[in-house]
């Protein structure tokens, strides 16, 4: 099981040209299957996506209707579990609270692999591996 962090989201509706390439892999990842994702992530989703200031912003009824579309994965609520967990992740690892949750997160839902842009890449968190989806789009 994969989890994704809240960029392969954004990527996944950006209509900015210079994103075409992220969009696309995004978009891959997906069409596919064994993926999850937590309420945390699709909130982040929802407030970057419809942020007034964002070129091509979604507007509420498309950034909701993105966010239905993505049910039929599993998605880890927001739970006394995993805020305690973060809390050991951040004082363990150094990372942000809301970093920490996102792997406490995935590691809730039985996820090896967490898809992210936005944390260190092929970062290991006690069985919790960091993979870049993009890096090889820099290439």
């Amino acid at each position: 099981m994969r989890f994704l962090d809240t960029n392969v989201l954004i990527y996944a509706v950006s209509a900015a040209s210079e994103d075409a390439g992220k969009r696309r892999r995004a978009l891959e990842l997906l069409a596919g299957r064994n993926l999850a994702m937590s309420v945390q992530v699709l909130q982040e989703f929802y407030v970057q996506a419809t942020r007034a200031s964002r070129p091509g912003a979604l507007t509420h009824d498309e950034a909701v209707a993105f966010t239905e579309s993505l049910q039929r994965f599993p998605v880890q609520a927001n739970t006394l579990d995993v805020m305690w967990a973060a809390f050991i992740i951040r004082a363990r690892f150094g990372l942000s609270y809301w970093d920490s949750s996102i792997i406490a997160a995935a590691h809730l839902c039985g996820c090896r692999i967490v898809y992210s842009e936005d944390l260190s890449t092929e970062q290991d968190y006690d069985g919790v591996r960091v993979v870049n989806p993009f890096a090889y789009l820099r290439m």
